[in-house]
Parts: C-alpha cells; structure tokens; sequence
C-alpha cells in the first residue's frame, strides 16, 4: 500500500518547527526578563514562571485537544490508519469515518502528552534534589543559579531531541528494546525505595565530568562572577561555574535514561514524548526556585516516586496483560499516578519528620 510519507514528513517538520521557534522565544524572553540580573530568584518569581510553563502545558493539551492532527498533518483516512498503527494507538480504527476517528485520535492524543507530562514533571522533582545537592557541593552562590539552569535546560533541549528520536528508532526497529527499558525502570524504582531519604554526597574533586574538563580545559582555581570562561594570559580558561553546568548537564542526561523510558509506555509517538519532555523541563528551573527552600519536607516523595517507576516499569514489561485484561489503560494509568504522587505528599504531610526539629 502506497502511503504520501514525503507529504506527512514536511507537515511533522513545519509543525515541529513551529513549536521549537515558540519554545525559543519564551526562552529568550524567559532569558530577557526573568535572568537579566544576578540575583537571588524570589518566590513570587518562580511561582509566577512556574504558573506560565504549567498553563502552557495545558494550552498545548487543549491544542492537542482541537487540533492535534496538525503535528502529522494526515488528510486522509488511510493516512490518519497509518499514523495510528505506526505509533501503535490504543484506537479502535475499523467501524469509524474520516472525521469521528479523527476526534477519537485527538483525545486520545491530548491524553499521552498529559500522562506523559505528569510523569516527566514528577520525577522532575527527584533532579531538582540532584541539582541542589550539586550546587552546595561545589559552592555556588545563590544569585547564579538562574544562569547555570537556564544553560543547563537548553543543553538538556539538544539532548532530549536525540534520545528522543533515537530511542524511538531503535523501538520502532527493534521492540524487543522496550522489555529493557522496563526492567531498568523497575531496577530504579526498586533502588530508590531501597534507598530512601538516604543522604546522596558528590565528591567534587574526583568526579568523572571534573577530570574530564580538566582534560580538556585549563581551570581557573576560583569562581569569575557568572562567567563559564575567562581570557587570562593569552589562555582560556574554564571557570568552577562551567564544571557545575556540565556536571548539572551530565546529571540530567543519567536523568533522562530514567524518565524517558518512562513516557514511551504512554505512547510511542516520538513528537507527544519530546513535546511532554519539553514543557515538563522547561517549567524545572522555575519549579527548582519553588521547592528547592521546601523540598526537604516532602519525605515520602522520593518513595512515590520509586513506586511510579516500579510501576510503569511493570506495565512496559506486561503492557498486554496489564490493558487487555486488567484494563489499565492512559486514563486508569493518569488516575494511579495522581494516587501515588498524592499519597505521597499528603503522607509526608500527616507524618512530618520532626527530627531535626530544634526546641
């Protein structure tokens, strides 16, 4: 059967460009407004962008919603049963017109990109843990953790975008893939939940990114205000700033192998996967300013989380038993991840941990 895949190739690139120009200029007005000085991020501030990303995300649900057969730009009935076997849509294709079984692709999209985003911004918490830990490891003045963020989440973009699509190929090809990417979920959920509130360390002076930049540039022995760089002795030199963005960098990509994974159970479009990635990580740096003060009264967070990996990870690895005959289907799935994820706050709520508590 003949597909126009030349025709559905050009309309996912003009809408994928569309999309990265508009996620570029909130950054740059994000980079503009939000970071234009060194200082310390307020509360009001991060709740404010973190409302933004939160609200955008919905936005784009609603599009999805009302307009999602624009990403692969399908115009036809054999095409749109293309796209839905290709990307293996839970949709019932027999039985339906052109029109109805594109309202049913549409929900049925809407609903991947929000689990999807639910999940990514989840464990997004369990990075923000990551990344403060790294900051008071190596010293870092509050007043630059905007500008190290703001970096590190665009690298994060460029990385995400490759193992994105990557993975997606390699599922695509060979779906065997997918039974590894649950055992590894389950393999982390089951390390978190053993490990627990357990106190993580970074040793700063013999970690693999420090030796490796220290390879490659020569390091200056103390903070420059904001730079990454400095010109000194006709030398360029790397700055302790720069070292924390790529370990900030290195932390995230250790992340994604996590996280990921995590979205692919939800669906195998590649565009929904990165589009939920997207959203999901361009609110973290503002999420980081909001909880970063509070996260530690959350307790038994890291245990939800520990649990939703171990469970999505059990659905990757018994997908068929788990929707066919349990009937855990993207709307059952978004219900038990608000479970876990609620549970945990309000457990960590009722039961706070008090032994720290000075009298």
């Amino acid at each position: 059967m003949q597909i126009p895949f030349l025709a559905i190739q050009s309309n996912e690139l003009i809408f994928f460009s569309i999309f990265i120009v508009f996620i570029l200029f909130v950054l740059m007005l994000d980079l503009g407004i939000f970071s234009k000085e060194n200082k310390v991020v307020t509360f009001k501030e991060s709740l404010i962008w973190s409302a933004i990303w939160v609200a955008c995300a919905f936005g784009f649900f609603f599009f999805l919603k009302n307009y999602g057969h624009f990403i692969h730009g399908f115009t036809d009935l054999q095409q749109l049963k293309y796209i839905i076997e290709k990307f293996e849509h839970p949709i019932e294709i027999e039985g339906h017109t052109f029109e109805t079984l594109t309202e049913a692709y549409r929900n049925n999209l809407s609903l991947e990109f929000i689990t999807g985003y639910f999940i990514e911004y989840a464990l997004s918490v369990d990075n923000i843990f990551v990344m403060l830990l790294i900051f008071q490891t190596f010293g870092v003045k509050e007043r630059y953790y905007k500008r190290v963020l703001f970096w590190g989440i665009l690298g994060a973009l460029v990385m995400r975008f490759t193992f994105i699509f990557l993975g997606a190929a390699i599922i695509q090809q060979f779906h065997w893939v997918l039974y590894i990417f649950g055992a590894f979920l389950i393999y982390s959920g089951v390390k978190i939940l053993i490990q627990g509130d357990k106190e993580e360390t970074i040793d700063e002076k013999n970690h693999p990114v420090v030796k490796l930049v220290s390879k490659i540039f020569p390091v200056f022995p103390r903070y420059v205000g904001h730079n990454f760089f400095i010109r000194k002795d006709k030398r360029t030199w790397a700055t302790p700033l720069f070292i924390v963005l790529m370990v900030i960098e290195a932390s995230d990509l250790i992340f994604a192998v996590d996280s990921v994974p995590a979205i692919f159970v939800v669906t195998k479009d590649p565009y929904v996967v990165f589009f939920s990635n997207i959203f999901a990580i361009m609110g973290l740096r503002s999420m980081f300013f909001l909880l970063a003060n509070v996260v530690h009264l959350f307790r038994f967070l890291k245990y939800g989380l520990g649990v939703l990996l171990t469970f999505i990870g059990v659905k990757m690895l018994f997908h068929h038993y788990i929707v066919e005959i349990l009937g855990i289907d993207n709307k059952m799935s978004l219900l038990i991840i608000g479970i876990i994820l609620g549970g945990s706050i309000l457990l960590s709520i009722a039961f706070k941990d008090t032994s720290s508590d000075v009298s």
